[in-house]
């Protein structure tokens, strides 16, 4: 019998997901006494702990009475889809975080509806039940009623619920009954989540995430499916394309706590990096040299979205970066970009200096450039295009299901705003005070929206929107009320000017420093 239980931790975003993790590593005693606690401590990307977001999903393990539980956990953001989607195979579990007030959102839909489909078990964690006007037994239901319409098998219906505060550091079997720490999410999970199945033949392995060293290279990570992977083994590694490269595995590492630990083998079930396969990419799978059995690739849904990216031949070129030329763009976003995210998509354009970046919306290409940026590449960015369909000889765009939770007093404002840009309202309902609205809208409504309706609510609005289907074309929306000021020039901007100027917009740039100048529609990514 194995003590290993892989499970998945998934959620809307902000709903507790990290913060969970941070208290399960605590119950791990995976931290010296006396020593800190952590802090959001598998988000340790700069890009992560400024935005208060998960991007990459990452994996730990913890040891708790005698098991090994190893966790993943992942982003909420639909944008980052493809990272849920690709982790989950790892799993045989899943914690499924919801706010006890919020209740299930768009992208709880999204995550919960890829783990139905794999069989996976879920556990209910409803957490932030310290938060007023919380309402635990209905969002429970609501839960239920989710899974339902989401055709979960009536195993997966009779899921656990545990409750609790993870902020606090409290779980239980009862929201009125807090206890004093954590245990009861932990002893769940070596209760309900299935232990993983020792399948016996070949080895089989899908690679589906990568590490990175200095030292040894690209790492290849993912689960044993079946068999037995050792150190020194002669394996094959089975291409997306069909092709066949035989390879030799030098050093297999497992997850312990926060690292990894060497070990001569590692059995089916569990969770290991391989080092030493070289030209593999995601969703590849590492089988036997002599009988080669490829396991399905990973299926990632399409892209929505797409932007110009090309070189900076503004007035501000060279300024700012290291990599200005076409040849270092083009290989950061080919080799780095398809190496470890499956749902971006890098396509040539007629022009040797530009090319078409398709990702899942504006926050996926947005955290590329401001990532790209930070590495030292300067480059001009153009606006974000949906992918326009044709299907059945009709021209159709993507439509996303937008969820806004604001003050009763701000609907009416957002509503005429949602509607000018093409969406159709389809529910509206009053909860303690605030309303909760949903619209179906085009993608390229969506654009912008965000800003808009934090202003007009005062910043109260929480916005959230998930794809949903490809439906005709909407019409033309009317993008933009108001001109924009642009400078004619370069030069150093002065008090005067932008004093008489402030009233009539607003700017990003301050007195005695460089202007930002737009070029063609396209704006030079770069600060001054």
């Amino acid at each position: 019998m194995q003590k290993i239980r892989n499970i998945a931790i998934i959620a809307h975003v902000d709903h507790g997901k990290t913060t969970l993790v941070d208290k399960m590593l605590l119950a791990g005693k995976l931290f010296r006494e006396g020593q800190a606690e952590p802090d959001q401590f598998m988000d340790n990307n700069d890009l992560e702990r400024e935005r208060g977001i998960t991007i990459l999903a990452k994996n730990v393990s913890i040891n708790y009475k005698g098991y090994k539980i190893n966790i993943i956990d992942t982003p909420g953001h639909a944008d980052f889809g493809g990272e849920v989607e690709r982790v989950l195979n790892m799993a045989d579990g899943c914690l499924l975080l919801v706010d006890a007030f919020e209740g299930p959102m768009p992208q709880t839909r999204f995550v919960l509806q890829k783990a139905i489909q794999l069989g996976l078990k879920p556990i209910v964690v409803i957490n932030k039940v310290d938060k007023p006007n919380c309402r635990p037994s209905e969002v429970q239901e609501m839960v239920f009623d989710l899974m339902f319409s989401l055709d979960a098998t009536e195993e997966q219906l009779d899921f656990p619920t545990i409750y609790g505060s993870a902020k606090q550091g409290w779980m239980s079997e009862d929201w009125k009954e807090p206890k004093e720490d954590i245990t009861a999410v932990l002893d769940a999970i070596i209760k309900y989540i299935p232990e993983p199945k020792m399948l016996e033949g070949t080895p089989q392995m899908l690679i589906t995430s990568l590490d990175y060293s200095k030292y040894v290279g690209r790492i290849a990570v993912g689960r044993v499916h079946r068999g037995e992977l050792k150190e020194g083994q002669d394996v094959m590694l089975c291409k997306r394309d069909g092709s066949m490269v035989k390879s030799r595995i030098k050093e297999v590492d497992v997850f312990e706590g926060l690292g990894r630990t060497k070990v001569d083998s590692v059995q089916s079930g569990d969770i290991c990096a391989i080092i030493g396969i070289d030209g593999f990419e995601i969703g590849e799978t590492i089988a036997d040299v002599n009988e080669p059995e490829p396991l399905p690739t990973i299926a990632i849904d399409e892209p929505t979205m797409s932007m110009l990216f090309t070189i900076n031949n503004s007035p501000f070129f060279g300024k700012d970066g290291k990599f200005v030329t076409s040849r270092h763009i083009f290989d950061r976003l080919q080799k780095k970009n398809w190496i470890k995210n499956l749902a971006l998509r890098v396509v040539p354009t007629d022009s040797a200096d530009s090319w078409l970046v398709y990702g899942r919306g504006v926050l996926h290409l947005s955290v590329l450039i401001e990532t790209m940026r930070r590495e030292g590449y300067e480059l001009q960015v153009g606006q974000p295009q949906v992918i326009i369909k044709e299907i059945d000889g009709e021209k159709c765009e993507p439509v996303e299901q937008l969820t806004v939770n604001l003050p009763e007093e701000c609907s009416s404002r957002i509503i005429d705003m949602v509607t000018k840009r093409k969406g159709e309202m389809t529910m509206m309902e009053s909860k303690n005070g605030r309303m909760h609205l949903e619209f179906t809208i085009p993608s390229r409504g969506i654009i912008g929206l965000n800003n808009a309706v934090l202003t007009a609510s005062a910043g109260e609005a929480i916005m959230a929107h998930r794809f949903l289907e490809y439906q005709p074309w909407k019409g033309d929306i009317e993008r933009r009320m108001n001109g924009s000021i642009i400078a004619m020039e370069t030069g150093q901007a002065f008090a005067y000017a932008l004093n008489n100027l402030q009233s009539r917009g607003r700017f990003f740039i301050a007195p005695g420093r460089g202007g930002l100048r737009w070029t063609g529609g396209r704006r030079a990514y770069q600060r001054q």
